[in-house]
């Protein structure tokens, strides 16, 4: 598999390889080229074309390929326009579910044609933010769709709820793997699943912004009973995409 996204788009080839990819209509749902995805199509202007192009964010998709199997249950929280989504819903195939929550509504409408052109009859889509409690909260949208995050100044009103409190309204089953990507809210988010993670015990793939959200979610996972793996080359302690396992 050609890692395209490993080319900076900042050099005269990443410029040169990327030129006539932009020539594709932005509405137009390509098909995926290459990697688990392979055949199904997304809307090439929906994220970054390596999405499209099969290459995204490739180290971790090759290890959520290798945890994830048929018949599980997973969680895709700050699924933005659908990328992991689609990922673990090929996974978990017919027999398993992905339970996706996005609280922004240009991500969700995307999100949605995402599922929709490949008929994934899986997922379930919750328009919403994960956190620590159910209620109303600010949420920063930013220029870039995946980079919008809960700020009590945003102009943007979004509905949030812990998974504790929806694993008890029965709205959610118990997941086999949590993917968490929120831009900042990450220790919200496992505070609110506390009894999940110590039911359910599920796999985690956690993305942290920034060296105190990190530590304080380090020190969460730890006395939950997790031990930690860093995903993209450095220590536990200074990488910023993470592996829970307990």
């Amino acid at each position: 598999m050609i890692n395209f996204s490993a080319i900076s788009p900042n050099t005269w080839l990443g410029r040169s390889l990327r030129a006539p990819l932009r020539l594709v209509p932005r509405e137009m749902a390509v098909p995926i080229l290459q990697g688990p995805m392979r055949g199904k199509r997304w809307v090439a202007g929906s994220s970054d074309m390596g999405c499209w192009l099969g290459t995204a964010e490739l180290s971790k998709v090759r290890r959520v390929a290798r945890v994830v199997q048929p018949g599980m249950t997973c969680f895709d929280i700050g699924a933005n326009v659908g990328y992991y989504t689609l990922l673990t819903s090929v996974l978990v195939g017919a027999s398993g579910k992905v339970f996706a929550f996005e609280p922004v509504p240009g991500n969700i409408a995307l999100l949605w044609r995402n599922v929709r052109i490949n008929r994934c009859g899986n997922v379930q889509v919750f328009e919403l933010a994960v956190s620590d409690s159910d209620g109303v909260a600010r949420f920063a949208e930013q220029p870039s769709r995946s980079r919008g995050h809960l700020d009590a100044d945003g102009s943007l009103e979004v509905r949030c709820a812990s998974l504790d409190s929806l694993s008890a309204e029965g709205a959610i089953s118990a997941p086999h793997v949590l993917k968490i990507d929120v831009e900042g809210a990450e220790l919200e988010v496992l505070q609110g699943a506390r009894r999940i993670l110590e039911t359910a015990k599920p796999v985690i793939f956690l993305a942290t912004h920034g060296p105190e959200v990190h530590a304080s979610c380090c020190r969460f996972l730890r006395e939950t009973g997790y031990g930690l793996e860093h995903l993209d080359g450095d220590s536990v302690e200074s990488s910023s995409e993470l592996l829970a396992v307990a």
